[in-house]
């Protein structure tokens, strides 16, 4: 990608999720910066990036479950403490790989095209979103999960506040009665990573079921049908 020296061995892991591979993540994908403010320093920004290309690569190979600070530092041909001042700690590191995988999905909500995104009738945009978060909750389970050591602070991240505030909107514009803020809480319960992969993978039920379901609670909610 960049130059980064061949990745050291993946780390023997005896937790769950430390198997080789991860769903989803692809070790060729550009990562860029996300969310930097502009005074950010440009050899900081490199590295960075350097950074968390690394870390993508790694968790590729080894699963997100098995990926340390110090492997990354060693992949990036840096030293520990350079990993641990950019992120603070493993956590911040992971949530920094997911912000990448998030834009993605936001961009597909917000800008892209119908009926994802703008241009179709709030009830077709409503029952569009279920779907695409379940397939891109299912394909990051391993890396989102690996971010969950503080319950709470999947509620406090901007990407949970973004995805609140978009289906609490289409609900208003789509006419849905009631509080529109928990009835989007719901719904997001629904798509929870933790969720749809005890269903999809605990349970074997497929995701054109979940999709199914998703479709249905939003009908029940008074959205009117998908389509």
């Amino acid at each position: 990608m960049t130059g980064l020296p061949p990745p050291p061995p993946c780390p023997d892991s005896g937790g769950p999720g430390g198997a080789p591979g991860t769903r989803g993540e692809r070790p060729d994908l550009a990562l860029i910066p996300v969310g930097e403010s502009p005074q950010l320093r440009a050899d900081a920004a490199r590295n960075r990036t350097r950074l968390l290309e690394a870390a993508s690569q790694l968790t590729a190979r080894c699963g997100a479950a098995s990926l340390t600070m110090e492997a990354v530092a060693a992949a990036a041909g840096v030293g520990k403490g350079t990993v641990f001042r950019r992120f603070g700690d493993r956590t911040g590191l992971l949530l920094a790989l997911l912000d990448h995988r998030e834009e993605q999905l936001q961009a597909a909500f917000i800008s892209g095209p119908p009926p994802l995104g703008p241009g179709a009738p709030a009830a077709q945009r409503l029952h569009a979103f279920g779907p695409a978060v379940i397939h891109h909750e299912r394909d990051h389970h391993d890396l989102i999960l690996a971010t969950r050591t503080d319950p709470l602070r999947a509620y406090s991240v901007p990407a949970r506040h973004l995805r609140l505030a978009h289906v609490a909107m289409l609900l208003r514009e789509a006419g849905v009665e009631g509080d529109a803020e928990l009835l989007a809480h719901m719904l997001l319960g629904y798509l929870d990573t933790t969720l749809v992969h005890h269903l999809s993978v605990e349970r074997g039920m497929s995701l054109d079921r979940l999709d199914a379901t998703w479709h249905d609670l939003v009908t029940r909610l008074g959205a009117g049908p998908a389509g």
